[in-house]
């Protein structure tokens, strides 16, 4: 539930374009401070561009937002250069890591508290927290990013984010390319950031783990959100089990209900009508 003192983010009838290319329509979604949010969808719903589009770098990748406005903590994100949105406290881990792989861990850890204007102090704490989540980060702080396993290169990049003391997390296909033992302990340190206050974003296409992490999912399709709901209650659609679950049975959908606290029932999504 969102604070009213402390407002989260606000995606208010967003659309985005590359050039003459439509790539969101219209969308309208909210994450509230504190929570954790998803975005499921396949490759080119327009995932990475709605995390874009929060955090200003569509215009490093040729895209603008053309219509609609994003909102955080009761201010508006439009407007602001990239750098400025990550000291309101928004910071983005893209897709792949993108870690700066001939730097060492450290210098990457440094990197990340470039955008901060915290203190020394602060950022002492942060690098201490993110030493507390990642102490394999500690253990290889003079060791060259790129030399890093990719579940090792996905702590880092986290890692990274958090030294800007972030209040929203905007985290792109995090489990992407890992283990499942490592996903499973990526999907621990999100719980864990979310429980120290952070707010999460998080656009996944392992829609299993994501609706366990998160407490309310959108789905995206083609630019557009087409279904919203408490995650539990995604979990527990036909619709959403047969195209991101890979549930095709009543007894395996039964079954998944169950794991995720849901009901055996198929309830009734809202399609986007601009409730929120």
């Amino acid at each position: 539930m969102s604070d009213a003192r402390e407002p989260g983010l606000l995606v208010d009838d967003v659309s985005v374009g590359y050039g003459p290319v439509r790539a969101l329509r219209g969308v309208t979604l909210e994450v509230p401070s504190g929570a954790v949010v998803a975005v499921l969808g396949g490759n080119g719903a327009g995932k990475t561009t709605l995390l874009r589009a929060v955090s200003r770098t569509l215009g490093f990748h040729g895209g603008a937002v053309t219509s609609g406005t994003v909102d955080f903590g009761g201010r508006r994100v439009g407007g602001m250069s990239a750098d400025r949105v990550v000291a309101a406290g928004i910071c983005q881990v893209p897709e792949g890591r993108r870690v700066f792989a001939r730097m060492t861990v450290a210098d990457n850890l440094r990197a990340g508290a470039l955008g901060s204007r915290g203190s020394r102090a602060a950022k002492a704490a942060a690098l201490r927290r993110v030493h507390e989540l990642f102490p394999v980060l500690a253990d290889r702080a003079q060791q060259r990013a790129g030399l890093l396993s990719g579940g090792e290169q996905q702590m880092l990049a986290v890692g990274r984010a958090l030294m800007a003391a972030p209040k929203l997390l905007l985290l792109d296909e995090p489990s992407l390319g890992l283990a499942p033992l490592m996903a499973a302990r990526i999907a621990d340190t999100i719980r864990e950031i979310n429980a120290q206050g952070v707010s999460v974003l998080l656009v996944e296409q392992n829609a299993a783990l994501a609706l366990r992490l998160a407490s309310h999912a959108y789905v995206l399709e083609v630019g557009e959100i087409t279904l919203h709901g408490r995650a539990d209650e995604l979990a527990g659609s036909d619709e959403v089990r047969r195209r991101y679950l890979g549930v095709v049975d009543e007894t395996a959908a039964s079954d998944a209900a169950a794991a995720t606290g849901g009901s055996a029932h198929t309830p009734t999504l809202s399609r986007w009508g601009g409730a929120r």
